[in-house]
């Protein structure tokens, strides 16, 4: 019998120690730990990245001057962040069953309304609270869990044509086509590339998904073409690959942080680009301050954290339950990480300028809270994981232990038989 003590008692009175159980943490480590670095990592050069724009709108949201507005800011954000994804870590995905349909109807709401009574600024109507609320971020977030919840309950039908492609064009199309009249190109195409991943990750035939690829990069190729402004960011990125000089000036300034960094950086808090002639250093370039303050090793530091990200992401992922699980691990961690990748791939000239946020680096509501959403869900699908793995490790302890005592092995001891064989 166990005693309340933690020590077992054997038939003949004497007493032994056990060693207990070692406490087993129900979620994925490692990916927590990167976490945690990139929002530490953030939180410092944000810091560093936004105090002269602090400077420059404070007085006009306060009423004075402080470096730090900006900063404190992004720290009510975050945690908003903790809360969102402290709650969607014990939320069990399976509840998006549920929850996604409204999410979608809120998030295509809010895409009619940011139209109609949003923030106009260069002819531009993105955002509510000065910025901080982007509709589009919410998109980019809610069409990867509702995409997932649609394709798993449609797995069976998914290669009809009927069932699968066209009513897939008809979501994805409808979110990037509300994102395109803000119009925010980048987010759209993300929209649309986040649409194919995800037809492709839940079993698509090679024909449909080929079919998937060919409308989006024609329609891509549209769009490019009947807008000026995005024709001519291609145009430059095509010339700056044949002459380093006639890259866009926004890309030409970036290269100039990451010269004067070097290797080693010049500190945290001491780069004077983003003080001169570096385009939004807080917000779509703050990879470039990364790059001079830090340098080439900072930088790959951080190509690092987002790849590491990648890793434990499709690893959660490929142990999730179920499908669905796989869908949305797989989803979300793509979606984080190709924002980074495509922001800092941008600003160092290898792809045509897209405005991607960097996560947990630019300043930002919306960007911030939906990429710790999306984690707190990844950390749930790690959590139910690690959970089905102990349940089935006791079943299997379990089915062993029945299987002795039907064998009879429990039922008298060595000892006693040993005893009455002597007498």
């Amino acid at each position: 019998m166990v005693e309340p003590t933690g020590v077992i008692a054997s038939p003949h009175g004497a007493k032994k120690k056990t060693e207990l159980p070692s406490p087993r943490l129900n979620f994925d480590v490692l990916l927590v730990l990167i976490f945690l670095t990139l929002v530490g990592f953030g939180l410092l050069m944000t810091h560093s990245a936004s105090w002269n724009a602090s400077l420059q709108l404070s007085p006009e949201e306060i009423g004075y001057s402080s470096p730090t507005f900006l900063f404190f800011r992004q720290l009510r954000w975050l945690g908003v962040g903790f809360i969102v994804m402290l709650l969607f870590t014990w939320l069990d995905y399976h509840y998006w069953h549920y929850l996604s349909i409204g999410a979608m109807g809120v998030t295509l709401l809010m895409l009619v309304a940011v139209l109609l009574v949003g923030e106009s600024n260069d002819g531009v109507t993105r955002s509510f609270e000065n910025g901080s609320v982007q509709p589009s971020e919410l998109a980019k977030f809610v069409i990867v869990i509702y995409l997932a919840v649609w394709l798993y309950a449609k797995r069976d039908q998914l290669n009809d044509i009927g069932f699968g492609l066209l009513p897939l064009g008809a979501i994805v199309g409808i979110t990037g086509g509300l994102i395109l009249r803000q119009p925010d190109l980048s987010a759209a195409g993300m929209v649309f590339i986040l649409g194919a991943l995800m037809y492709y990750l839940a079993g698509s035939d090679a024909f449909q998904t080929t079919i998937l690829f060919l409308i989006a990069g024609v329609a891509g190729f549209l769009v490019l073409r009947f807008n000026p402004t995005d024709n001519d960011r291609v145009a430059t990125f095509i010339n700056g690959w044949n002459d380093i000089l006639e890259s866009s000036d926004h890309v030409m300034h970036s290269l100039v942080a990451f010269v004067r960094g070097k290797w080693i950086g010049v500190g945290i808090g001491l780069g004077t680009t983003k003080l001169t002639t570096l385009p939004f250093p807080h917000t779509d370039s703050v990879f470039a301050v990364v790059g001079e303050e830090t340098g080439v090793f900072g930088a790959a530091f951080l190509v690092f954290l987002f790849g590491a990200l990648f890793w434990r992401g499709l690893v959660i992922a490929r142990q999730a339950p179920d499908a669905l699980g796989s869908l949305l691990a797989a989803g979300l961690t793509m979606w984080i990480t190709l924002e980074a990748f495509m922001n800092m791939a941008s600003l160092l000239g290898l792809m045509p300028f897209a405005g991607n946020t960097l996560p947990f680096f630019s300043i930002g509501g919306s960007s911030l809270v939906t990429s710790m959403a999306a984690l707190g869900i990844v950390f749930n699908i790690s959590r139910l994981s690690e959970r089905k793995q102990v349940e089935e490790s006791r079943r299997t302890l379990g089915a062993i232990v029945d299987l002795r005592r039907w064998n009879g092995r429990w039922r008298v001891s060595r000892a006693r038989r040993s005893r009455t064989a002597k007498r």
